[in-house]
């Protein structure tokens, strides 16, 4: 059986946390977060003979949601002689070299991915997340992801990176207030789903309307400034405050918001796309 018609595991290697992603073939199952794991657990690993004591070991049962449950006859069917795929990439290299101790790991690089001006510094994430948005939704692509950090990459209709931008994300900015100042509150990205007063009467409203209507202008500014580059380009938005994002958008600057592609996965896709090539 070819590899590509397999039970395969995406694993993303986030600053933070360890992103997961069963796929049959080319069909994304399902998709799961964990943090990261002890060095021993993941030479153990190394000696699971299925895929279902794999999923055990790195996800366990009672963790599990109902969505989940429900692959478990796919899973009960993918009994493996040696240990399954695991298609790598990592941000992180300290944790890169952990899993370097599992027998059957694929690492993804920067030089695996088709994108033509890519320079040695650019994030792998940010690579796979633009290769997995442009070759599903088409070229030229913008890809705007709303985490931790706030980040623009995008390329054109050659598939050629045009470049992007890095900036402190929503949660971050808050963050940076309430801990490089004396007397402003700390205030957390949950507390702000709904539009701020844009002239606030108190601090903690004052600190939202700073952050998120300088941080929705600056996002428009450059969405603008792509679709002046490209009319037709399209506009792809991860990352965990993506709802979020949509949501203002949707309030201040709807026709924006109405041309945007919301999808969490890119990442997966973009491995997805290396993986079947």
């Amino acid at each position: 059986m070819r590899e590509t018609e397999k039970i395969w595991l995406a694993l993303e290697i986030g600053n933070s946390r360890l992103h997961w992603a069963l796929f049959k073939g080319e069909i994304l199952n399902f998709t799961w977060d964990i943090d990261y794991l002890p060095e021993s657990v993941i030479f153990e690993l190394a000696r699971c003979q299925t895929l279902d004591d794999l999923l055990l070991a790195i996800f366990p049962v009672h963790q599990r949601t109902e969505a989940q449950k429900q692959q478990q006859e796919i899973i009960a069917k993918a009994s493996v002689l040696s240990p399954p795929a695991i298609f790598l990439a990592s941000v992180v290299p300290s944790q890169t070299a952990l899993w370097q101790t599992y027998p059957n790991i694929r690492i993804i690089t920067l030089d695996r991915i088709p994108l033509m001006g890519v320079y040695p510094t650019l994030g792998i994430d940010r690579a796979l997340a633009l290769w997995g948005a442009g070759k599903t939704w088409g070229f030229p692509m913008l890809v705007i992801d709303a985490g931790t950090a706030l980040t623009f990459t995008a390329a054109d209709d050659n598939q050629c990176l045009v470049g992007g931008a890095i900036l402190p994300g929503l949660g971050l900015q808050f963050a940076t207030l309430g801990q490089k100042t004396g007397q402003l509150p700390f205030i957390k990205t949950g507390n702000s789903a709904s539009l701020p007063p844009r002239f606030a009467l108190n601090t903690s409203e004052a600190i939202q309307s700073g952050v998120i209507y300088t941080f929705i202008a600056g996002i428009k500014d450059f969405i603008e400034a792509w679709w002046c580059l490209f009319p037709e380009g399209k506009i792809a938005i991860k990352g965990g405050d993506r709802i979020l994002l949509i949501n203002y958008l949707q309030a201040l600057y709807p026709e924006i918001a109405v041309r945007l592609i919301v999808e969490p996965n890119l990442i997966f896709w973009g491995i997805q796309k290396i993986v079947i090539s």
